[in-house]
């Protein structure tokens, strides 16, 4: 028996027709010849990257929001020195 090969753009479309359109698993495999497993294992691999990269866009808007927030900090620490050296 041998091992079908796919394209990728064969299984974006795959995982389009379940995603986007809503179709059951079952009735986009059976239209495309494909196992129902393949196309469970496709999804899994299609939805892992995505919230990879949620999370690396999360990590890079925390990461800025503390650099404005030190540098907020930096400047007032600052200005609090100069401020209580003028009232001596």
């Amino acid at each position: 028996m041998s091992k079908k090969q796919f394209t990728e753009e064969f299984r974006q479309e795959a995982i389009r027709q379940i995603v986007d359109r809503g179709r059951p698993v079952a009735e986009v495999s059976a239209a495309l010849g494909v196992s129902t497993h393949s196309l469970y294992v496709w999804l899994k691999e299609f939805k892992k990257p995505v919230e990879v990269s949620a999370a690396e866009e999360e990590v890079k808007r925390l990461q800025a929001e503390l650099r404005k927030v030190t540098e907020e900090r930096d400047i007032l620490k600052k200005a609090a020195a100069y401020f209580a050296s003028q009232s001596r």
